[in-house]
């Protein structure tokens, strides 16, 4: 099952290497932050920057919540485990195809690149493809896209990179 701890924003490398470090692997199968890759330009030429997808969020993986609740308890700056109330609940399998679709468990989501037909948005490649509906602002100057997608068991807004190589 996959399970959302909530950090401290900004220190979410730093928990997830933490976790790594000092639970068990037959405990925590994976953890990670999901990152996307944005451009950014300065001195005259486009640059890559590597951003987190969800700040303030750590992913884990593992078959038995109880045994990660109790190790996750030694973790100095681990805030909480999402769920509702004092129940932990794992994301929904919905919301875990949609990370596997995006490989963000892998790698950086890349920046899509897309077109504007007649007003309409179309994602020609990478990995925010069939995500056109979920789209609700583009910044074609700063090359970047704000998708509304239901995660955490609530409608959350997401940055990820977009180019718009054209406009018809």
């Amino acid at each position: 099952m996959w399970y959302v701890m909530q950090v401290r924003t900004g220190a979410e490398e730093k928990m997830k290497e933490q976790c790594l470090r000092t639970i068990d692997p037959n405990t925590l199968k994976m953890c990670f932050v999901p990152y996307y890759e944005e451009k950014k330009r300065y001195r005259g030429a486009w640059h890559t920057k590597r951003r987190v997808l969800f700040p303030g969020y750590v992913f884990a993986v593992s078959e038995s919540i109880e045994e990660l609740y109790k190790c996750l308890k030694k973790v100095a700056g681990m805030t909480k485990l999402l769920g509702t109330g004092e129940e932990i609940v794992p994301l929904k399998e919905e919301e875990v195809e949609l990370l596997q679709r995006m490989g963000a468990d892998k790698k950086p989501l890349e920046v899509s690149t897309g077109m504007i037909e007649n007003g309409m948005v179309m994602i020609t490649d990478g990995p925010l493809t069939g995500m056109e509906g979920c789209i609700k602002k583009i910044d074609r100057h700063k090359r970047k896209a704000w998708l509304e997608i239901d995660m955490f068991g609530r409608t959350t807004t997401m940055e990820a990179g977009l180019e718009i190589v054209k406009r018809i």
